[in-house]
């Protein structure tokens, strides 16, 4: 929804401390693409590769950076982080419907469960014993809060989800619909007959404005608590295994997934379908990159990848019988070295 009186551009300068170039006294009521954006909307520029659109872009404004304001043909908002601002000025147009405060009929709440009265607990919605849900916090439909849980102030559950037991979320986390937070740890010890399930006691502490993805999966700790510090975000159907630790401000793109006992530090981004295996450290500061599987701990910042990109069939299958023969090719190398060390010391005497 947008709103109906709009916000002029000179209003969107002073407010987001941007430079404005052009017509200020146009009015904005919504975004959208630079391609597509018209002369009520805003539109940003961001990523080299669009620059082609904006000659042709018939946006009220532009968002973009000073090396792009000359060839903008609309009234432009000079940032340093265009993507940044555009997310700033964007939430402006974002309007969603606030629940009322109150529980719906159909919920079930425990005798001792405590709920505050600025709550909105959704249909269908099963609060258990000794949970409690703070000041304007808000459940969606058929929501299920487990024993021993806090929903912290102001934190949003989605449709669906659910915290099993001993969870507890700090102010303003968004959740999307369908994760599950709390489940047991992949615990288990090896007995002759089979497997013995390890009891996994802890819990899952969940520290403020962390957002998590639609079925996405946090497991509850074997003895201590699984832990995400302030502002991580995680993407979609991402794997979080009990014990793990992730630090403040860290991201991690859709399906990744982090083993038991890891430890990920703080500013850390993890792409997509990445993995760490258990028990490894990754310290503060660290980029890895999709598909790329941690199979040590990282002690330095950087970037880190691994995999292999992909190629035409032919020539992926043509490298991957090469790289079966890279031992041999090794140790032939070996013996060609040594053997041209031999002749160059001869030559040398």
């Amino acid at each position: 929804m947008e709103p109906s009186n709009g916000y002029r551009i000179d209003e969107l300068a002073r407010r987001f401390g941007l430079e404005a170039r052009g017509d200020s006294t146009r009015v904005i009521r919504g975004v959208a693409p630079l391609a597509c954006a018209e002369r009520e909307q805003l539109a940003f520029l961001a990523n080299p590769r669009y620059a082609s659109e904006l000659a042709r872009t018939r946006a009220g404004v532009v968002v973009l950076g000073a090396e792009h304001a000359g060839a903008s043909p609309s009234p432009v908002l000079i940032a340093r982080d265009p993507y940044l601002a555009y997310a700033r000025i964007a939430a402006l147009f974002e309007h969603l419907p606030a629940p009322a405060p109150g529980i719906h009929p159909t919920a079930v709440i425990a005798a001792d469960a405590r709920v505050d009265a600025t709550a909105s607990v959704g249909p269908g919605c099963v609060i258990e014993s000794g949970a409690i849900i703070e000041s304007g916090a808000r459940l969606g439909p058929h929501c299920t809060v487990g024993p021993a849980c806090t929903v912290g102030a102001q934190s949003q559950l989605g449709a669906h989800v659910t915290l099993v037991t001993r969870v507890v979320l700090g102010k303003r986390v968004l959740i999307h619909p369908g994760a599950v937070l709390g489940a047991d740890g992949f615990g288990l010890a090896r007995d002759e007959d089979g497997w013995v399930k390890v009891p996994q006691l802890g819990g899952v502490c969940i520290g403020d404005d962390c957002e998590i993805g639609a079925n996405t999966t946090i497991d509850r700790g074997a003895l201590e608590d699984t832990v995400l510090e302030n502002d991580v975000r995680l993407d979609n159907q991402i794997q979080i295994a009990h014990n793990v630790r992730i630090g403040a401000h860290s991201a991690l793109a859709g399906c990744a997934a982090v083993a038991g006992s890891a430890i990920i530090g703080r500013n850390c981004l993890i792409g997509g379908s990445a993995g760490v295996l258990g028990h490894l450290e990754v310290t503060d500061g660290v980029t890895i990159t999709a598909m790329t599987l941690v199979t040590h701990s990282i002690r330095e910042p950087g970037v880190y990848s691994s995999g292999a990109p992909v190629e035409e069939n032919r020539a992926w299958r043509r490298n991957a019988a090469r790289m079966r023969q890279l031992d041999s090719m090794a140790r032939r190398i070996a013996a060609l070295e040594k053997q041209l060390q031999a002749l160059t010391k001869e030559s040398n005497e």
